[in-house]
């Protein structure tokens, strides 16, 4: 087995989405191509309600997924179609675009620590038109493998015996959630084809600090140690899409005159028909 090398990192910086909500992004437009097949990393992390309390009114999607991650405070999906739900603490919401969503996100709390992440996977073109569809985790479902000097939350892919609740289709996309104490170290597989992203958000590891988003490629096996420090970190893999992207706002396709369509069909009501 080979190991894998750190080859950038990402420095996530201060920005706002939705109704003034404060975000850090860790990686946006700018990073696309090398976090392919993933699109977008977000965090939301605060205990004062004037940062996150506008939420996310209702907004549309075409051509990809979106991947919340509550890891404390709730928040509240509802969408065209009538659906509705609350995604609490350690709660997990994969959500396929598909053809077209047209859904709000809002806080279930007005002040109080309220910290996840929403996460961008993009879809091939052969599915970018495919019916809107759920897959809603609790964080009941999700396995927790104890290791040595450390646990790990599998929401997608395999490790250790495990499988995580996510049928992530053809990206065949990974997400773990993984705890490190100080001077500890882990080794996971990975395939030699995949893209791996790792991000640190709390404390530190041997190459990356809190907030920096490490790209690591060439190898089968991600190994990551920390030191004086423990650390949380997001490890995030995935089979490349290998298709041109257009991007505007909330649509994500292959051409630009698909990026009209969908305006279009927005404009005219007929995005969720």
């Amino acid at each position: 087995m080979s190991t894998r090398t750190l080859v950038q990192i990402v420095n996530a910086r201060p920005s706002s989405d939705g109704d003034g909500v404060k975000i850090k992004r860790i990686a946006g437009r700018e990073a696309m191509g090398i976090m392919n097949p993933f699109l977008l990393l977000d965090e939301i992390r605060s205990e004062e309600g004037a940062d996150y309390v506008g939420g996310f009114p209702s907004h549309p999607h075409r051509g990809f997924e979106t991947i919340t991650y509550m890891l404390d405070g709730a928040m509240r999906h509802r969408d065209h179609m009538g659906n509705e739900g609350v995604i609490a603490s350690g709660d997990v919401q994969w959500m396929t675009a598909g053809r077209g969503v047209i859904h709000s996100e809002m806080p279930e709390q007005e002040d109080g620590l309220l910290h996840g992440f929403q996460l961008w996977l993009n879809l091939p073109a052969a599915r970018k038109m495919e019916p809107a569809a759920y897959q809603e985790i609790t964080r009941e479902q999700i396995p927790v493998v104890e290791l040595d000097g450390g646990s790990l939350r599998l929401i997608a892919g395999e490790f250790g015996g495990e499988s995580g609740p996510v049928d992530s289709g053809s990206t065949e996309a990974s997400y773990m959630d993984l705890s490190l104490q100080a001077n500890a170290s882990v080794e996971i597989p990975v395939k030699s084809g995949h893209n791996v992203i790792v991000l640190v958000f709390e404390g530190a590891t041997r190459e990356l600090k809190a907030g920096q988003m490490g790209v690591y490629r060439d190898g089968d096996r991600l190994a990551l140690a920390t030191a004086e420090q423990g650390a949380r970190i997001l490890v995030l893999a995935g089979a490349p899409i290998d298709e041109p992207i257009a991007h505007y706002g909330p649509f994500v396709m292959n051409t630009s005159e698909e990026i009209e369509q969908a305006i279009r069909d927005y404009n005219d009501g007929r995005l969720v028909a």
